[in-house]
């Protein structure tokens, strides 16, 4: 159908003189962005297409994933645990219940920080609609009544996410399959579940639903959390596999059919059936909705928009931030990107330094990285001695009766420096950020090791760890002294 495109041109929002800024996306880096880009004086039009604003983080992503996941935990801590006197029983699942609550609580944070602000900031104007480029200093917006309007902005940032990746593979689009948007909002718990991916969201789902009942089996490309420390994912499949989760490394499906009840899936090791199927093989930018092409925005081969360190993008006044960059898909550090582009947007000139950035993969036990593992430190040149303590020293770790894992520290040899830390454990997540507040401050081995820690807490494990480099920790008395 023919759209009708409204008569001349509007700017970004109307009040005062100051800066226009139109901002493409309500996720975590739209909204730091438009919060901190009114605080410096400008006025904000942030356009949403989706009926829903704040993004994957609170809709889709981190909040119902980590509800969910938590769920899950609790309820197979009540079948498997190890502690005597208190009897184990395999509880009733109602899944619907759960996932009310779940959606419940999104919905609150989704007002309490997205909706609320739009209430409650002047400088920030909402409109619906999808942008696509006319020019560098002008975006079409098409409306949900087919009108196009036109606003022109002194800058613009685009913050539009990711959706997932579906991968080529012969009769899967022609399938009922689940992405994790589904696999979140289902109210089935499947008989038996398969996993196509190896990586975070796979892994975090393909657990949970373990821990609900299901069967699952994961396919993966490679091997899990192939990007990290071999020792991660070999730690993480030995721990699946005492669930009882078929990990399937190095196989790929090559055809998906699905006969209206089943899913068959042919792979390199054997056809497999299963009654639900979700995808989870990583996510691609949603660019491509916003007519790069014409003013010859640069992005990766994937779509993934290009950005330098002040978010800025290859075309001028144009910036970026989030899932839809070249930037690693955290909220955290899509946040950040988002308030340091409004700053630079505002006349400022500030950097993203990502050189620290802590991450975490909320499985059981969980997964926690920061700076660089031995083949990253190996392949910038550096001369590294490192050192793994098995969690089966860490004293907290044998009061909850859960040893499996590790903590793992690199450091450059001569200096004793730390540059890296690896964690396979329960509250790897809380313990990682210790690492990184001590490889931001250039701490060394020595320096952790004469830190004060409180006992018993799972965090005393890095002081363990560091003192590991020069001591047998078997040796020590309690409290790591």
């Amino acid at each position: 159908m023919k759209t009708k495109i409204q008569e001349g041109a509007v700017k970004s929002t109307g009040q005062g003189d100051g800066l226009q800024i139109a901002i493409v996306g309500t996720g975590s880096g739209a909204f730091a962005a438009a919060i901190k880009a009114v605080e410096n004086g400008a006025q904000v039009t942030i356009i949403e297409s989706a009926k829903l604003i704040g993004g994957t983080c609170v809709n889709i992503g981190c909040v119902p994933s980590k509800i969910f996941i938590r769920g899950a935990n609790i309820a197979h801590l009540q079948g498997h645990h190890d502690y005597q006197g208190i009897g184990l029983n395999t509880p009733a699942i109602d899944r619907k219940a759960m996932m009310e609550q779940q959606q419940g609580r999104v919905e609150k944070l989704r007002f309490a920080k997205y909706e609320s602000i739009l209430e409650s900031n002047s400088g920030i104007t909402l409109m619906r609609g999808t942008a696509r480029f006319k020019n560098a200093n002008t975006l079409i917006v098409t409306q949900a009544d087919a009108t196009e309007k036109e606003i022109q902005a002194d800058r613009i940032m685009l913050a539009v996410g990711a959706r997932p990746s579906i991968p080529d593979i012969q009769g899967l689009k022609e399938t009922p399959y689940w992405t994790s948007t589904e696999a979140l909002l289902t109210e089935k718990i499947p008989q038996h579940l398969v996993v196509l991916g190896g990586s975070v969201v796979a892994l975090e789902l393909a657990q949970a639903f373990r821990h609900l009942g299901a069967n699952v089996t994961i396919l993966a490309r490679s091997t899990l959390l192939s990007k990290e420390d071999p020792q991660i994912g070999e730690g993480l499949r030995q721990v699946f596999a005492g669930e009882g989760i078929d990990v399937q490394l190095n196989t790929v499906a090559d055809a998906v059919e699905h006969d209206g009840e089943e899913f068959s899936l042919s792979t390199t090791r054997g056809d497999i059936h299963c009654d639900q199927l979700l995808v989870a093989t990583g996510r691609q930018s949603n660019s491509d909705s916003l007519a790069l092409d014409s003013i010859g925005l640069k992005t990766t081969h994937t779509g993934a928009i290009v950005i330098d360190d002040h978010m800025r993008t290859s075309v001028e006044n144009i910036y970026a931030a989030g899932d839809c960059t070249n930037q690693p898909q955290f909220v955290y550090v899509a946040a950040a990107a988002g308030t340091r582009a409004a700053r630079n947007m505002t006349g400022e000139d500030v950097a993203l330094d990502l050189s620290v950035m802590p991450a975490v993969v909320f499985t059981d036990p969980q997964v926690g990285t920061v700076g660089l593992n031995e083949q990253q430190a190996k392949d910038q040149g550096l001369v590294i001695d490192s050192r793994t303590l098995a969690i089966e020293n860490v004293p907290r770790a044998l009061a909850n009766f859960d040893t499996r894992g590790f903590i793992k520290l690199v450091a450059e040899k001569d200096s004793g420096r730390i540059v890296g830390c690896q964690v396979l454990a329960n509250e790897g997540g809380e313990i990682i950020q210790t690492a990184a507040l001590a490889i931001r401050n250039r701490m060394t081995i020595t320096d952790l090791a004469d830190q004060l820690f409180p006992y018993l807490t799972m965090v005393e494990g890095l002081k363990l760890t560091a003192q590991t480099f020069n001591k047998d920790v078997k040796q020590l008395s309690c409290c790591a002294g």
